[in-house]
C-alpha cells in the first residue's frame, strides 16, 4: 500500500483547467447546435449560429478558470486534511 499524504496545487489546477477546458468545449460544440437548430426553427438562424460560435469560444474559457480555480482549492484542502488523517492508501500493481 502506497499513501497519498501531498498533493501539487498547480500540478492539480493545470490538469483540471486542461480536463474542464475540454468539457467546456465539447458543451460549447452542443449549445452550438442546439443554438444554429432552435435559429433555424425561429427564423433567426444568424442569430443562433452567432451565439453558436461564441459559445464554442467563451464556453472552455470559463471551464478552465473554474477547474484551476477548483483543482487548486481542492488539493490545499486535500493538503490540510491529509495532514490530520495521513493520507489516502492505494494499492499499486506492476
Amino acid at each position: 500500500m502506497v499513501k497519498i499524504r501531498r498533493i501539487g496545487v498547480l500540478s492539480l489546477a493545470k490538469f483540471q483547467a486542461i480536463l474542464l477546458a475540454i468539457i467546456g468545449l465539447l458543451i460549447g460544440i452542443f449549445y452550438a447546435i442546439l443554438g444554429t437548430a432552435l435559429g433555424a426553427i425561429f427564423g433567426s438562424i444568424g442569430l443562433g449560429a452567432g451565439l453558436g460560435i461564441l459559445a464554442i469560444i467563451i464556453m472552455p474559457i470559463i471551464y478552465a478558470v473554474l477547474g484551476f480555480v477548483g483543482g487548486a482549492v481542492g488539493a490545499f484542502i486535500y493538503n490540510l486534511v491529509a495532514g490530520w488523517v495521513g493520507g489516502i492508501e492505494i494499492e499499486l500493481t506492476k
